[in-house]
C-alpha cells in the first residue's frame, strides 16, 4: 500500500507540486482577450490567468480553431495547457473531447475531461446521469472515485440553495454561482460535507458588457495532493467550457 501510496504522490510536473503543494486556494480569471472578435460575433479562444494570493503564477490560452469555437459551442473538443508565468513549463493539461452538451436525464455520451501533469495522468472529471442538479465525478488516474461536485442544494436536493455562499442580491453571495466538493462515498443530500468548492464569482460591469469573461475561486479539501488540487483546477476550466461560454447562461442547471 505505501509503494502506492508513494507512487501517487509523485504523479504531475515539479511545477505543479511547486505551486500547488502549499496552495489552500486559486483563483483564475479569465482575460478580456478577444473584445473585437467577440464584438463581431466570434468566439475568441478562452485565455485565463491563475493566482495564488496576489501573485499570479501561471497563464492558459485554448488550443482549438475558430470554427470549432463558433459552431459546437459549449460541447467542443478543445486542450488547455496551463504554464508557469515566466519558465512556460507546464502545471498541468486539460484535455475535453467532444461529447453531447450536459443534460438532465442522459444515459450515455456524457462530458468527461482528462487532466494530465508532466507527461502523467493525474486525473479526470466526468459528468453523471442526473435529474435536477448537474452532478460530476472526480477521479484520480486510476479511476478511482475522489469527490463528487455539484451545486448546493436544498428540498431534499431537488433544488439549487442560492442562499450556500451568503444572501444572492445582496452582500457576499450576490450573483456567485457554486459548486462544491463532497466526499466520493457521500451521497447527494443535504447532510453531505462539503470539503472544498469551485464558486464563479461576480464580474464588473466593463467585463460583463464587453465579453464573457469569468473568474472563479477554487478552495481545496484540507487533505488533497497537488495532484488532486490540480486535478480541482482542470474542473473549474470544464465547468467554465460547459455552463458559462458563449451565451454566458449555457445549461440552465449551472447558475443561481
Amino acid at each position: 500500500m505505501s509503494g502506492v501510496k508513494s507512487e501517487t504522490m509523485d504523479r504531475g510536473s515539479d511545477v505543479m507540486k511547486s505551486h500547488l503543494g502549499g496552495a489552500a486556494k486559486m483563483e483564475i480569471r479569465q482575460t478580456r482577450r478577444g473584445f473585437c472578435q467577440e464584438i463581431m460575433g466570434c468566439e475568441a479562444k478562452t485565455e485565463f490567468k491563475y493566482f495564488i494570493g496576489d501573485q499570479q503564477v501561471a497563464h492558459s490560452l485554448e488550443d482549438t480553431d475558430c470554427f470549432t469555437r463558433m459552431c459546437c459551442n459549449p460541447c467542443h473538443a478543445f486542450k488547455m495547457n496551463v504554464k508557469e508565468l515566466n519558465t512556460e513549463a507546464s502545471l498541468l493539461e486539460l484535455e475535453r473531447p467532444f461529447s453531447c452538451p450536459a443534460g438532465a436525464c442522459k444515459c450515455c455520451c456524457y462530458q468527461s475531461a482528462k487532466v494530465t501533469s508532466g507527461g502523467q495522468e493525474i486525473g479526470s472529471i466526468k459528468e453523471k446521469c442526473y435529474f435536477c442538479i448537474p452532478e460530476f465525478e472526480v477521479y484520480d488516474h486510476g479511476g478511482k472515485g475522489l469527490y463528487r461536485l455539484h451545486q448546493p442544494t436544498c428540498c431534499g436536493g431537488c433544488c439549487v440553495n442560492c442562499c450556500a455562499e451568503g444572501n444572492p442580491c445582496f452582500g457576499r453571495g450576490c450573483c456567485k454561482v457554486p459548486f462544491h466538493l463532497f466526499p466520493y462515498d457521500q451521497s447527494n443530500t443535504n447532510n453531505a460535507e462539503e470539503i472544498g468548492k469551485i464558486v464563479k464569482k461576480p464580474k464588473s460591469m466593463m467585463t460583463e458588457v464587453f465579453t464573457d469573461s469569468d473568474a472563479f475561486e477554487c478552495t481545496f479539501p484540507e487533505n488533497a495532493t497537488p495532484a488532486q488540487k490540480a486535478t480541482i483546477v482542470g474542473a473549474a476550466i470544464f465547468i467554465n467550457a460547459i455552463f458559462f461560454e458563449g451565451d454566458d447562461g449555457g445549461d440552465s442547471g449551472g447558475g443561481n
